[in-house]
């Protein structure tokens, strides 16, 4: 796929002469039979990192392990479709135009992505795979929603290596340089071509701001988090309505091909719809966050869409676990002499400290027939021995008989 060269790394294109050294397209391998691109890389290592990250989170929130994995089965699958639907639906006229090639809508490896049609199909994918497990969908998009958001940043490193979604022309020092592809044929094509080597334009790099964007957004929701536990899919339409906030502006940089509605791209009519209903989600939504006995599979919950159930539910949850909490029993607490060391000691010799009405009553009863000295040791006016004198309180009343009956068969 490179132009004949002359001399030098002269080459013809279209009867022009170009003065470049031909290169392959930016982000493109040949790996046997099939082209790696370092788009679906970006595309597959966010996959994976939202994966791990999000099951990380999911067992520290109580979660059973794997549920993560599983629901992703699901929800991987379903994000790309939509992905791609929405692409093709935004920009209808590259396949069911004129001169359109409607096959070419099946051409996903050629690019066209839309990451809402991802998140809403995904969203989908993931709905089922949480009624197939048995767990809740709120609590489980909690768990993935800052894991999704740097996956959504990660891939954005892929537009880089594609030179797309980029802005209009600046002078700016970051600005992002443009070289125009061609293909074997000299016809323009900026995804496959391989570059001139000549600057076309200087662009906003409006990939770059997004990808800040949504790191700066990650951060907020895991200090949002931790500061306030938040549950129950709030934390989730605050990514949707972070996201969707910094989409808004970055959209009006832009100045490729796209739908327009009223002068306006319709990406931005997208995120403003989707920003106020994440807002009225995370206003309207149950506060709290789930216990982990709320998280274990199993249970009937209502359907999403049935939002004051969806609270009743959520509230009757919480009710229950702080019953379960207060009704715990509390195991019984041991004498705890190290605050009065003097108690112990003083109940051990609480024998040879007896009042002197006591010492009389043992001089009498030793004076007594031996014989008797066993019904001496259960003599029920033993109820006075159960006050001691030296601290008012109640003693065992057998353990000093016990104690009595031994000295007297050592005195008899």
């Amino acid at each position: 796929m490179t132009f004949p060269v002359l001399a030098d790394g002269v080459s013809v294109h279209g009867g022009a002469v170009l003065a470049y050294i031909p290169s392959p397209p930016r982000g493109v391998w040949d790996v046997g039979p099939f082209p790696l691109r370092a788009y679906a890389i970006c595309i597959i290592i966010g996959i994976i990192v939202a994966i791990w990250w999000g099951e990380r989170r999911w067992r520290e929130r109580g979660g059973q392990p794997g549920a993560v994995l599983d629901v992703a089965m699901f929800a991987v699958p379903f994000g790309l479709v939509g992905g791609r639907l929405y692409h093709v639906a935004t920009d209808w006229e590259k396949y069911f135009g004129a001169g359109g090639h409607p096959m070419n809508a099946l051409k996903i490896w050629e690019g066209g992505l839309g990451i809402w049609g991802a998140v809403l199909l995904g969203g989908v994918g993931a709905w089922i795979g949480c009624r197939v497990y048995r767990i809740p969908l709120p609590a489980f998009g909690d768990a993935i929603a800052p894991a999704i958001l740097l996956a959504q940043g990660i891939g954005r490193l892929g537009n880089y290596f594609n030179q797309e979604l980029y802005g209009r022309k600046t002078d700016l020092p970051w600005g992002l340089e443009i070289y125009l592809r061609f293909d074997s044929d000299g016809q323009l094509d900026m995804m496959n071509g391989v570059s001139t080597g000549v600057v076309d334009k200087i662009v906003q790099p409006t990939f770059l701001y997004e990808l800040v964007w949504n790191l700066l957004g990650v951060l907020a929701l895991i200090m949002i988090d931790r500061r306030w536990r938040v549950g129950h899919g709030r934390l989730f339409a605050l990514y949707v309505a972070i996201y969707t906030f910094g989409r808004f502006w970055v959209e009006l940089l832009r100045d490729d091909d796209a739908t327009h509605i009223f002068g306006i791209r319709v990406n931005s009519y997208t995120s403003a719809i989707v920003f106020l209903c994440a807002l009225a989600y995370f206003a309207l939504a149950t506060k709290g966050r789930e216990t982990a006995a709320q998280l274990a599979p199993g249970g009937d919950r209502p359907w999403p869409w049935q939002w004051g159930a969806l609270r009743r539910h959520g509230a009757a949850a919480q009710d229950s676990a702080i019953d379960a909490a207060d009704t715990e029993p509390v195991p019984p607490s041991e004498p705890d002499t190290a605050a009065d060391p003097g108690a112990s000691s003083e109940n051990e010799s609480g024998d040879s400290a007896a009042d002197p009405e006591d010492a009389a009553a043992e001089s009498n009863h030793a004076a007594a027939d031996s014989d008797d000295s066993a019904a001496v040791g259960n003599d029920p006016d033993a109820s006075g021995d159960d006050t001691d004198v030296a601290d008012g309180t109640a003693q065992s009343t057998p353990e000093r008989t016990r104690g009595r009956g031994r000295k007297k068969a050592n005195k008899s």
